[in-house]
């Protein structure tokens, strides 16, 4: 039986625009609201991801995110 779909949890987020519109898209293409692609995509994280990727990303994510903040 599928788990039933249901939102316990809400809480403020800060996302750069170029993450909201994909976040957006993400959700159009597969008819699904911004909080519902959130949870598949946490839910599923570990197949969804490829770590050496997520790695890589991340600590470039990092080193831009002072200057990203000014």
């Amino acid at each position: 039986m599928p788990k039933r779909f249901r939102t316990t949890r809400r809480f403020p987020v800060a996302m750069t625009e170029d993450g909201y519109r994909r976040l957006k898209a993400l959700g159009k293409d597969w008819d699904l609201d911004e909080g519902e692609v959130l949870s598949f995509l946490f839910e599923n994280f570990a197949s969804v991801i490829n770590e050496e990727n997520l790695i890589a990303r991340m600590r470039l994510f990092k080193a831009e995110l002072g200057d990203r903040k000014r």
